[in-house]
């Protein structure tokens, strides 16, 4: 079991292998998963509810622990939760976008310019002094997307981002992290159950029963999930 870098290949930004993961109760949640997303690609992972999409988004998150298999992801890793509310923790955009930064012993300089910049890269630059509980939830979710852009961010994970946010905001959400992605040479993996976000991602996976069932080109998945009986 691991989660060392060193397993990586240079493609690679994320890979899985063998993943096994069950809950004290003895429920087993990943059954022998195993997945790759190369570097600078944008995918998707589906399945319906208990697959193990976020047990395994948590695991790469370092939020939980497996019990057998490998994985590793490339640092440093980006988590946006379901509800940004259990994530943005101050009282302004600009503070909170500010606040992962505290780690890295940067001057006030360096931490304003890496914030703008992160704000910028959103388009919520002009939002920075406002108040978090006077904005939207999707521009809530922006913020934390900012705060792991803030920090320079290789990876992205995002936990079905888009689940509280109505659905104009949900395809605003995905096409800013589709441009990011391919903007500034990141890695994403977004777990959804919405078949219209399909449409936005480089590739996707289907979970099912804690493996991955199936693969690869995204319009082909959606087809294959829309025909389903």
């Amino acid at each position: 079991m691991s989660g060392d870098n060193r397993i990586l290949e240079r493609s690679a930004a994320i890979r899985v292998s063998n993943l096994q993961f069950e809950w004290p109760s003895g429920q087993s949640v990943l059954q022998g998963c195993s997945l790759e997303v190369q570097a600078g690609e944008f995918c998707m992972l589906l399945g319906n509810n208990g697959s193990g999409k976020s047990t395994l988004l948590k695991i790469l998150g370092g939020l939980l622990q497996p019990q057998g298999g490998q994985w590793a992801i490339e640092q440093p890793v980006g988590f946006v939760f379901q509800n940004p509310d259990h994530q943005l923790v101050m009282p302004t955009v600009g503070a909170d976008v500010a606040f992962g930064l505290v780690d890295e012993h940067l001057s006030l300089a360096e931490i304003r310019n890496r914030v703008d910049d992160a704000l910028a890269a959103i388009n919520l630059l002009d939002l920075k002094r406002r108040p978090i509980y006077a904005l939207s939830g999707g521009q809530k979710q922006r913020v934390a997307i900012a705060g792991a852009i803030a920090r320079h961010c290789h990876v992205l994970l995002l936990d079905e981002p888009t689940a509280l946010l109505d659905p104009d905001s949900q395809i605003d959400l995905v096409k800013r992290v589709r441009d990011l992605v391919k903007g500034r040479g990141l890695t994403a993996l977004w777990v959804t159950h919405r078949l219209v976000e399909l449409d936005y991602c480089d590739r996707a996976f289907l979970l099912e029963e804690g493996q991955v069932l199936d693969e690869g080109d995204p319009t082909r998945l959606k087809h294959r999930l829309q025909n389903q009986p």
